[in-house]
């Protein structure tokens, strides 16, 4: 049985879908059908339409939360230093519970009216390095008296307006740069561009995506691999060995009152359990003393005390709102320097639609589907640099890849998660508590992700012939050179020097983009390099995404409340590219795909072998 609550009772055998009877217990004593699901998504636990009961949406919601944390809490911290903050903590918390606002908000807007897929929206590290060489410029670069914490008085009006006038250069230049990515998206240039990508681009895209992590993923583990080893071992116990055991758990429903139903709560929940365990060992090793307290020995961070004054100095209530450093301005040198970061973010969306779309078993998103999701991050972007959160927002690739640890697909989940953003944006007591999780938890629950990340990446490859050598020489070179090119160019980033700033930073920012380097390179040599369309893998692509029903697809990414479909239709609307569009035949169908190869006659009749649904 696939479900993740099993009932006691005997299904019905009206809930039968292939043999596997697919029903949980809607906390109420009602049984639900889950949905008829593809065979890529049969070992889900919820799928992407399957809606679990409330109390596990809240649960599920908190653990895709904790599992942004690392990410949503490192970016304001790395920005800290170039902001003067770095002897403030308690504006550091503001600004994590600042992105934590911007966050939820943007993931509701995501997954309602965006892409529509299962993926949280957080800040993004493609936006830190224009970030940290803009504020390194001589007219930005940080006072001598602000890095010396006996001479700073923090709630002083001369050290207010210094970090302020820098958080409010961020802010316009990131609003400019976000225009770019709104202009990219709504468009339909993404869309357009989806013909020419192909697995081949798709794989090491989504791979160098969390390949160069590994060393922030190590600094953090090393910190203690004890306690890293111990978050790591707990994670693949839970999600491996033990997801398919159902612990019995006590509910209550309004017909069946207090009953016993058997969860399989190391299936629903593993991240959330071993991060849990890990963070009260740390706890206590804290409190006897075991842990060093000396901030330069071996172990420290591993203790829970180390961000104590975040939490105590946080206060209770707060309520971001636009403008609250002051209204943005703007400079062309880190305009350029952000448009940089846009084209890295937009292709690292792409990846994640894609590596999202294929965990919880859904069908490859149709480009009008791509262009609304990057549209959406590019207002998110907007929103963000409004708020003031000295970043901009983006997929979170540690989401997806904890999409495939949990086997939880729901889209519901993560419009919850969305709400416990919100709410920990606001209560700003709480969301700094998540701050003082030990950085050894965080690098172990990073490895993990990081390696089901790249797993997803070289898994597009089973539909490319790789017994060619030109399919392995696109691979190979485009894995390497995304690892060679920007680790080269951190280090020697002064022989990049053209004379023209503005220009320095975008090749700066590209060239140490692994993700942007190999996955240029594999775009341009798969469509430079002779080969046919099977090699390549679009034909054995194509005919995987012909299984899918055109209803199934207008569920999965059309818009919400009967938008485009029952209400909202106009004629215009087919020249939208970011709307779901229309058959010739104006039978109500939507397109499966940009990708679409099989060949049509003159008669513009359907490609042999598709379903036709009426709607």
């Amino acid at each position: 049985m696939n479900s993740a609550i099993t009932s006691r009772e005997h299904p019905d055998p009206s809930q039968k879908r292939d043999g596997v009877v697919t029903i949980y217990d809607d906390g109420q004593g009602r049984k639900k059908d889950g949905h008829h699901r593809s065979p890529s998504s049969s070992d889900l636990a919820y799928g992407i339409l399957d809606i679990p009961p409330w109390y596990l949406c809240i649960i599920l919601g908190i653990q895709h939360f904790i599992t942004a944390l690392g990410g949503l809490v490192a970016v304001p911290l790395i920005l800290a230093k170039g902001l003067c903050l770095q002897h403030d903590p308690l504006t550091q918390s503001y600004l994590i519970s600042t992105m934590f606002f911007v966050a939820g908000i943007c993931t509701l807007l995501q997954v309602l009216f965006g892409v529509r897929l299962p993926i949280l929206q957080g800040g993004t590290f493609t936006f830190v390095a224009p970030s940290l060489a803009m504020l390194s410029l001589p007219t930005w670069k940080c006072p001598e008296w602000t890095l010396n914490a006996s001479q700073v008085n923090t709630s002083s009006p001369e050290f207010t307006e210094e970090w302020q006038m820098r958080i409010r250069e961020l802010q316009g230049v990131i609003m400019a740069a976000s225009c770019v990515q709104m202009f990219v998206g709504f468009s339909g240039l993404v869309g357009y561009l989806m013909r020419f990508i192909g697995p081949l681009t798709i794989a090491p895209t989504i791979s160098l995506m969390a390949l160069p992590l590994f060393d922030s993923a190590g600094n953090d583990a090393g910190a203690h691999w004890g306690i890293a080893a111990m978050t790591i071992f707990l994670i693949v116990l839970f999600s491996q060995y033990l997801k398919h055991i159902a612990v019995p758990v006590p509910l209550y429903g309004r017909q069946k009152k207090c009953h016993m139903s058997s969860v399989r709560l190391f299936q629903l929940f593993p991240v959330l359990l071993a991060l849990c365990i890990s963070w009260l060992l740390c706890f206590v090793l804290t409190e006897t003393n075991t842990l060093p307290s000396a901030p330069t020995a071996y172990g420290y961070l591993a203790r829970t005390d180390t961000k104590g004054h975040v939490l105590s100095q946080a206060p209770w209530f707060r309520f971001p709102y636009p403008g609250q450093w002051g209204l943005p301005t703007i400079s062309l040198a880190g305009v350029f320097g952000f448009i940089a970061g846009v084209i890295a973010s937009v292709v690292e969306s792409v990846g994640d639609y894609y590596a999202c779309a294929r965990l919880v078993g859904a069908p490859p998103p149709p480009k009008h589907a791509i262009n609304r999701g990057i549209g959406i991050e590019g207002l998110g972007c907007l929103l963000a640099g409004a708020w003031g959160t000295g970043n901009g927002t983006t997929s979170y690739s540690e989401n997806v890849g904890a999409l495939g640890i949990t086997k939880v697909g729901s889209r519901m989940v993560i419009v919850t998660s969305g709400c416990v953003l919100l709410l920990m944006g606001v209560f700003g007591k709480i969301g700094a508590a998540f701050a003082t999780i030990p950085a050894p938890v965080i690098g172990g629950m990073f490895i993990v992700m990081f390696g089901i990340i790249t797993a997803v990446g070289i898994s597009n490859l089973q539909h490319v012939d790789m017994n060619s050598s030109r399919n392995l020489f696109v691979f190979g070179f485009s894995i390497f050179c995304g690892l060679t090119i920007p680790n080269w160019v951190n280090k020697n980033s002064d022989q990049l020097q053209t004379g023209i700033l503005q220009l320095d930073q975008v090749i700066q920012v590209l060239l140490t983009t692994g993700m942007f380097v190999g996955g240029f390179l594999a775009f341009l040599l798969d469509n430079t390099i002779p080969g046919g369309l099977e090699e390549r893998g679009f034909r054995a692509w194509d005919q995987a995404q012909g299984t899918e029903e055109t209803a199934r697809v207008l569920e999965i990414y059309g818009l919400p409340c009967g938008i485009g479909t029952t209400c909202c239709t106009s004629s215009c609307t087919q020249f939208l590219p970011f709307w779901p569009s229309r058959e010739p035949g104006g039978t109500g169908e939507v397109g499966v795909s940009q990708l679409t190869l099989c060949s049509q006659d003159s008669s513009r009749e359907r490609p042999k072998g598709a379903i036709e649904t009426r709607m």
